[in-house]
């Protein structure tokens, strides 16, 4: 399939993003290697990022799908403490502020949450 017509990718039922709680973590591939992501409901939307802190390249959660900090306003870096908009991705403090999380295309409908595959973030099996 050429790049670019991707069909877009079920990532969970929507249900089962909580506001400002666990997030659902997929992969995606980028420059042929396999990236982690993930998406997390926040102000009643889902949201959709590589799972890279803009300082470092390294994943943010603190255990597995724990992207928010404690009071579930901003998603936490948890190697540097860099916070980030749930909504924007935009570092708002940290080692890194400015900068900004790589925001993936993400689509709620018919009660569940997709993710559309576009350059460069393509599916993991895209050949």
């Amino acid at each position: 399939m050429p790049e670019g017509l991707f069909a877009p990718r079920r990532l969970c039922a929507a249900e089962a993003l909580a506001e400002g709680g666990v997030g659902v973590r997929f992969t995606v591939r980028l420059n042929a290697r396999e990236v982690g992501a993930f998406v997390v409901r926040y102000d009643g939307v889902a949201h959709g990022y590589l799972n890279q802190c803009a300082h470092v390249p390294m994943e943010l959660d603190w255990q597995e799908g724990q992207f928010f900090d404690s009071a579930g306003i901003y998603l936490m870096c948890a190697t540097h403490g860099a916070t980030y908009a749930p909504d924007t991705g935009l570092c708002v403090g940290g080692p890194c502020r400015g900068a900004a999380l790589a925001k993936l295309h993400i689509e709620e409908r018919e009660g569940a949450v997709y993710w559309h595959p576009e350059a460069p973030f393509l599916p993991p099996d895209a050949s």
